[in-house]
């Protein structure tokens, strides 16, 4: 006997007896979700509000074959892309000159007195002994800034407005009582490029003597528990050198020779006693500015070499200057020796010259 599935008359001539003969019209699934059509279901059917068994498919096109996953990594794909290229085009754009990267490095030589001992000079008229030859000038009127200047790619307004930020610096850092004795930063701090302004912030919190992080190598400062200012005045001698980096970068130096006159501090509301004595500070000081600093009124100090006196050769003066009151006494540097490597090599001692007399 035949088998109870097959037909009573046998399997059709030419035929498979089976559902092979429907093969060719079942369709996978991926062939399913390409469709541009589909049927709705039966509980849509039985909602009604459709004119039509069947609605259209969004065409995705090849899309639509495509495996979840897939289709979820392509769109984080063009997502990061866009925001990639959104961000390229809106972000502000800064010159790209020489020294947009560069932190400050500083060097300072302390300065031991000649002879042994600082010398004391009159309360009354601290700066007397000064020859005028040496040229030093009150305050800012002593800086040496020119008056009108250009250069090859800068404008003569461009230079001028660098020139005004680079005198605002020279005032703030080392001819203000605020910054000289009162502790103040801030001043300091908003004339400096961003860039800059978290290592200016390190060398604040921790100053150290790095090269980088010495507070004094961005400003001139006395501890006020032990230094007071005997006179309001600061006697400058300086020069300014204009130069470019390169088509987008200006690069200014300044030369000062500064002559401070300092007597121990006293207790608040105590009358000033003490002897005066002069301390001499000279600042070479090189500052980068490219459009966008001049602009804003910023600048970013590139190098600082700092030498002062009268000085102890040993003392630390990354968080102060240190100077030796009238009457007191120091060793003149001793030899150095280059087999040391305990002693850092940048740090140096000299001995003070004679302070220039009136003729």
């Amino acid at each position: 006997m035949g088998d109870p599935g097959d037909p009573p008359d046998g399997a059709p001539e030419g035929g498979s007896g089976s559902d092979d003969e429907y093969r060719s019209v079942v369709f996978d699934e991926s062939f399913v979700r390409a469709a541009r059509i589909q049927e709705l279901s039966a509980s849509e059917r039985l909602g009604g509000g459709w004119a039509h068994p069947v609605r259209r498919r969004l065409g995705l096109g090849t899309l639509a074959s495509l495996p979840r996953q897939a289709l979820t990594l392509l769109l984080l794909i063009v997502m990061a892309f866009s925001a990639a290229v959104y961000f390229g085009v809106s972000a502000p754009q800064r010159d790209q000159g020489a020294g947009s990267g560069t932190q400050l490095t500083s060097e300072f030589t302390a300065l031991a007195p000649a002879g042994g001992t600082v010398a004391a000079v009159d309360a009354a008229s601290p700066f007397a002994s000064l020859g005028a030859a040496a040229g030093f000038a009150d305050g800012a009127a002593g800086l040496g800034i020119p008056t009108k200047a250009s250069t090859a790619h800068f404008s003569q307004a461009e230079v001028t407005q660098a020139l005004l930020t680079v005198q605002s610096y020279l005032e703030v850092s080392e001819l203000s009582a605020q910054t000289l004795t009162d502790g103040a930063t801030l001043p300091v701090r908003t004339l400096l490029a961003p860039s800059e302004q978290g290592q200016f912030d390190a060398s604040v919190s921790s100053p150290t003597d790095d090269q980088h992080h010495a507070l004094t190598g961005w400003v001139v400062r006395f501890d006020p528990a032990r230094v007071s200012l005997a006179s309001d005045t600061v006697k400058v001698a300086g020069t300014v050198r204009i130069a470019e980096l390169n088509s987008s970068m200006l690069e200014i130096t300044s030369d000062d020779t500064l002559v401070y006159a300092l007597r121990p501090a006293v207790a608040a509301g105590t009358a000033a006693t003490g002897q005066v004595s002069l301390y001499t500070v000279r600042r070479d000081v090189r500052m980068d500015l490219d459009r966008t600093d001049i602009a804003n009124g910023q600048l970013r100090l590139i190098d600082a070499v700092v030498q002062a006196g009268p000085t102890a050769c040993g003392a630390a003066q990354s968080v102060y200057l240190q100077p030796l009151s009238a009457g007191s006494t120091a060793a003149s540097p001793g030899s150095v020796d280059p087999a040391n490597h305990g002693q850092p090599a940048w740090q140096q001692c000299g001995v003070l010259a004679a302070t220039p007399t009136a003729g």
